[in-house]
Formats: C-alpha cells, sequence, structure tokens
C-alpha cells in the first residue's frame, strides 16, 4: 500500500478522525503494515502492549480462553482499531487477538503516537477525552460478558 493509502485508512478511523493532514500523514509514515492468515493469534491475554492495530482488510477477533473453550467477545472489522489505550500508556492486553480470517492490519506504536502528540499537543486533550470513552465502553461490555460466562 502506499503512503496515501495508509493516510486514507487512519482518517477513516474514529479515533483519528479529527486529526488533521500532517497528523495523519505522521502517522501513516510510522506505522508498519502486518499480513496474519486465518487463524493466527495477533496477541495473547495478558501481553505486554506496545501499539494500536488498524484493520485495513479481513477481520480481528477478540476472545477469552477458559476451561470450556475459547469465547469471542468481539469482532473487529476494517477500518475499526484495537488497543488504542496501548498508544498511551503501558499495559497488558485485556483480551486475546486471532484473524478471523486472512486480514491486513497497520500497526501504529505508542512511541509514534506519543510523538505525534508531542508535535501536535492540541490535539492531546482530545484524543485523551475519546480514549477515556472508548475505554470506559470497552471494561463496561467486557465485565457485563463475564458475568455470562464465568466459569466459577
Amino acid at each position: 500500500m502506499s503512503l496515501e493509502d495508509d493516510i486514507r485508512i487512519i482518517s477513516g478511523v474514529s479515533l483519528f478522525e479529527e486529526l488533521s493532514s500532517e497528523q495523519l500523514r505522521l502517522l501513516a509514515f510510522g506505522a508498519e503494515s502486518k499480513s496474519l492468515a486465518e487463524g493466527t493469534d495477533l496477541y495473547r491475554d495478558g501481553d505486554s502492549a506496545d501499539c494500536g492495530y488498524i484493520v485495513v482488510s479481513g477481520a480481528i477477533d477478540l476472545f477469552r480462553d477458559s476451561q470450556n473453550g475459547r469465547r469471542v467477545l468481539k469482532r473487529i472489522e476494517p477500518g475499526m482499531i484495537l488497543g488504542e489505550l496501548a498508544l498511551i500508556t503501558e499495559t497488558t492486553r485485556l483480551t486475546g487477538a486471532v484473524a478471523a480470517e486472512d486480514t491486513k492490519l497497520l500497526r501504529i506504536n505508542r512511541s509514534l503516537f506519543k510523538r505525534m502528540l508531542e508535535e501536535y499537543p492540541e490535539s492531546a486533550a482530545y484524543l485523551h477525552a475519546k480514549l477515556s470513552k472508548q475505554l470506559r465502553a470497552l471494561l463496561r461490555s467486557i465485565g457485563e460478558l463475564d458475568v455470562h460466562f464465568n466459569d466459577s
């Protein structure tokens, strides 16, 4: 994919919709392309997280493993981002992630994201509020699902 393709993909992600063309270009320039074959794990629950991923094509299933097998919690489709919390802070993955089909991703690492925020500090407050809202919604969803799937 070209730099312009990557900019177009990143600009379509709701988290980044308010970024300027210069900010999008910076993220796109530093983003890494990654391909996964269907059934390949992207990461596991508890892994250290240092980046976010944008699904370009295909799909990623977020899951939890238990004694009763793997339970899919959410499907991440093209134009969606996963791991956005890792863009701003050191954390671990709250779920596992596996390619539901052959998938192409853009990987944005934390250092690149922080560099963009340092170069464009006016975006930091907007992105902080948006990420906080998304994180609260995700944690609420995972908590609701845990009640239904508790193995104890």
